[in-house]
């Protein structure tokens, strides 16, 4: 079976630090652009962060850039999002998804929840961050 699954949320107090896991089944990630996004209650669905194939090539929504750090791990067919310094404001059910990409666009960075209609989402992991 072909699928994502994210893990690693949970409720932290604020300034804590979380560590999200969005694993693959079925497939291989390495020909594969990432992105995280996410939906807090009442809100639209957001990016927060994409990652091109191949991982040098990174983008971060202004309100995660220096505390979220998105890696990939081709070896471990994982992707990762580091989230520190955590606020009430990043309470959100946080998702993954990937999209296979031809080799010619192996640096692209895919923000748009719509580039990936044909390929893979998780059905996310919760973060609440409260006192």
């Amino acid at each position: 079976q072909l699928q994502l699954r994210e893990s690693g949320g949970g409720l932290v107090q604020p300034g804590g630090s979380l560590s999200l896991s969005c694993a693959a089944s079925g497939f291989t990630l390495n020909n594969h652009g990432i992105a995280w996004f996410r939906q807090a209650p009442g809100k639209e669905r957001e990016g927060v962060s994409c990652i091109s194939p191949d991982g040098r090539n990174v983008w971060y929504v202004d309100s995660v850039t220096g505390r979220f750090t998105a890696s990939r791990d081709n070896a471990k067919n994982a992707v990762f999002l580091q989230m520190n310094n955590l606020r009430p404001e990043d309470t959100a059910v946080y998702y993954c998804a990937a999209v296979k990409l031809p080799p010619e666009f192996r640096n692209i960075c895919l923000r748009a929840s719509d580039s990936f209609d044909t390929g893979y989402w998780g059905k996310g992991t919760t973060v609440t961050v409260s006192s």
